[in-house]
Order: C-alpha cells, then sequence, then structure tokens
C-alpha cells in the first residue's frame, strides 16, 4: 500500500505522517489480496472559520483496482480526525471484500420502465383540475462542471463504486458494449441501470 500525506495550509509532521500510516496500513489486511496496489491519499487541512469546533479535516482518498474509497471527517484535534477517517474507511473497505465475495444482488441487466411512469404521474398532477399555479422562481442555473475518466466496468462494479462513494447514481462505460450507462439507487434499495437503446 502507498500512503502519500499532503497538507493543506499546513505542515505534516512526522507524528502526524506516523499516525496516519499506523492507522490506515490495517486497510492492506482488510482489502482483498487482488488490491495489493492500493494507493492511499490523506488530504489534511484545517477550516479558518473560528465558530467551527471541529476544524480539523482529515479527506482519505483509496484508490484500489475496484472502486474509489473516499471519506472525509472532521475533529478538534487532528489526530482524532485521522482516527475517525481510518475507522470509518475500514468499514468501506469490509463492505466492498464482502460484496466482492457474495454477488446475489438483483440483476443489473433490466432497464427499468419506472422512471417514465413516475414522470407521466407527475405530469398529470402538474396539468389536472386541482392544480395549483406556483409563484415563478428563478431558472436553476448550472454552477458547477465536473469531468472524470470513465473507465469501462462491469455493471455490478458500476453499483459497487457508487455505493462506495455514497452517491445515488453512478455513470460509466460499460465493458460488455462499451456504451455510457448510468446505475442509479432506487428508492427500495435496490439498483437500476439506464442504458441508451440499440
Amino acid at each position: 500500500m502507498q500512503l502519500q500525506v499532503k497538507g493543506k495550509g499546513l505542515s505534516v509532521t512526522d507524528a502526524l505522517f506516523d499516525h496516519a500510516e499506523a492507522k490506515l496500513e490495517r486497510l492492506a489486511r482488510i482489502l482483498p489480496p487482488w488490491d495489493d496496489a492500493t494507493e492511499v491519499e490523506l488530504e489534511l487541512s484545517v477550516e479558518r472559520n473560528p465558530k467551527i469546533a471541529q476544524a480539523q479535516i482529515a479527506e482519505v482518498t483509496v484508490r484500489t483496482k475496484g472502486p474509489v474509497l473516499r471519506v472525509r471527517e472532521s475533529a478538534e484535534d487532528m489526530y482524532a480526525a485521522i482516527d475517525q477517517a481510518a475507522r470509518k474507511l475500514e468499514r468501506q473497505a469490509r463492505r466492498y471484500r464482502d460484496r466482492r465475495k457474495d454477488h446475489h444482488g438483483p440483476p443489473m441487466d433490466e432497464v427499468p420502465e419506472i422512471l417514465g411512469a413516475q414522470l407521466d404521474g407527475l405530469r398529470a398532477e402538474a396539468t389536472g383540475p386541482d392544480a395549483v399555479e406556483e409563484p415563478v422562481e428563478p431558472t436553476p442555473r448550472l454552477v458547477k462542471s465536473k469531468s472524470f475518466v470513465m473507465l469501462a466496468m462491469t455493471q455490478e462494479d458500476a453499483a459497487l463504486q457508487m455505493d462506495m462513494l455514497h452517491h445515488d447514481f453512478y455513470v460509466f462505460r460499460n465493458s460488455d458494449d462499451g456504451q455510457v450507462n448510468v446505475v442509479y439507487r432506487r428508492r427500495d434499495g435496490d439498483y437500476g441501470l439506464i442504458a441508451p437503446e440499440g
């Protein structure tokens, strides 16, 4: 496991580095054996707002051969923030390892039609006889743009990646056909897949 510790607006002391290394090296024992080239990046920073009590921030990104694990923890003390982040990462790593062992989830190759039905229902409600005219609100603006390398992976790996990042959806390139797909979390806890036709 390769550990890189960076300080954002603060210097990383040998004691901080040694503490982080001791806490994060346990990940190597939890992660599956094929993730031997895991890269761990720890960024330490301090929130400058004096009203924030837990201003010491530890943000950890773990790049495995599968998903990217990421946590951000804050505490009154940097050592405590590192400890909290390490504990949370260990839980994520165990879930990742266990999910890789046991692929008994729902089939991911069925494209749900429920989204279209839900949209039709919302349109009917909005235009029905009891529809109330809402006050005009400002049009939402695009305020953030993000680009990333779209890796080819299976539907199951994309669902796992989404789960590890705690996102509600994940865009990926399907390794079966090379098409861009979206896997998303449904309200019932299962996953759905959106894929282009043809």
